[in-house]
């Protein structure tokens, strides 16, 4: 499978298998850390509905908890972000070098002139 190429986007751009393997493995992190804040939500709703001292201090640690979550959702986003970027950056660069697209025809860029 390492070194395949998927032509998902549409547009003859091609994708490593690698970079496919990463952006699911993200996105597996990402759904499993949003179950687990739907989760602490009800957790935390439950406590504040009920007015049990105990259950309401309980919360500060549970909110505590969703916020490290959450950022941890939004630095995953980040990196998908970012590793998206640079496999379009390479897969454009490779097409300017005069590399095949997987409809056959040789990718070239156009120059524009100034």
């Amino acid at each position: 499978m390492e070194g395949d190429t998927f032509s998902g986007l549409g547009n003859g751009t091609q994708i490593d298998s690698k970079v496919v393997q990463t952006f699911q493995k993200s996105f597996v992190q990402v759904q499993n850390i949003l179950d687990q804040n739907r989760l602490l939500i009800n957790e935390i709703n439950q406590n504040h509905e009920s007015k049990i001292p105990d259950n309401l201090s309980r919360n500060v640690g549970l909110i505590r908890e969703l916020n490290n979550n959450i950022r941890r959702v939004v630095d995953l986003y980040g990196d998908l972000s970012s590793s998206f970027t640079k496999s379009m950056d390479a897969s454009s660069e490779g097409d300017s070098s005069g590399a095949m697209k997987s409809d056959g025809k040789a990718g070239h860029k156009r120059n524009r002139p100034a």
